[in-house]
């Protein structure tokens, strides 16, 4: 199973929230890059980089310090947040981005999704984010009649490269993921799925490897030292 540290960019800081928040944030680096060159040097092979600023706001906000986070590791590195037009895709692609995960536009603009997908193949993630199995849109601030599963559903026909699907309720709480639905995601759809949100110990690791995840974003709980790096990848590997 992959896995995948996360920095979540706001104001140009590595900062971490705690359930979406944007005003219950902490500060873990004023340099982001430095904070990717440190999972990278403790074995991570990929990183996901969050555009809070972005997700909020509809625009590529932390442009640069995006750039200067891929141009200083030599891992694949995904973004989410701000990912609302074809323009923005081409710019983060060409940036040097792995993939994009696109969530809001996909539920409001699904025509548009999947013009995307079929253009860049391979290249999107569909980020799901989810309060009590409803999708959460704009940076987590709106939340819609749709379910988490319906929405993943319309678009497993796609060249999607994965579901990012992320509990708000859970997130940066360091209580555990919600494993009962990541496994009902996971065994939905035949999309590789991500789990976010709450992911604390080597266990929880364990747990969501069992369950057939593809992989887990991990943030808070390396942040904190709560769970280190290396058991978190030795779990995925065991």
């Amino acid at each position: 199973m992959e896995i995948w540290p996360a920095i979540d960019l706001l104001g140009g800081k590595c900062v971490r929230l705690q359930q979406g928040d944007y005003d219950r944030k902490t500060v873990f680096s004023d340099i982001p890059s430095k904070m990717a060159q440190q999972w990278v040097s403790q074995a991570a092979d990929r990183l996901h980089l969050v555009d809070l600023d972005g997700a909020r706001d509809g625009e590529w906000i932390n442009e640069q310090v995006v750039r200067d986070i891929v141009s200083s590791v030599d891992v694949p590195c995904q973004l989410g947040g701000g990912v609302r037009d074809e323009q923005t895709i081409s710019k983060m692609l060409d940036a040097g981005l792995s993939r994009l995960v696109v969530g809001t536009q996909a539920i409001k603009r699904p025509d548009w999704f999947r013009s995307m997908c079929e253009k860049y193949p391979n290249k999107l993630a569909l980020g799901i984010d989810a309060k009590g199995g409803l999708v959460a849109t704009d940076g987590w601030l709106e939340v819609s009649e749709v379910t988490a599963i319906d929405l993943a559903r319309q678009f497993v026909d796609l060249p999607i490269d994965a579901i990012i699907y992320t509990d708000i309720a859970k997130d940066g709480m360091l209580q555990g993921p919600n494993f009962e639905a990541m496994q009902q995601m996971s065994d939905a759809v035949e999309i590789p799925v991500i789990a976010s949100g709450g992911v604390t110990t080597a266990a929880d690791v364990s747990q969501l490897t069992d369950a057939g995840l593809a992989g887990c974003i991990i943030g808070r709980s390396l942040y904190e030292g709560q769970l280190e790096l290396a058991e978190a990848l030795a779990a995925a590997a065991s």
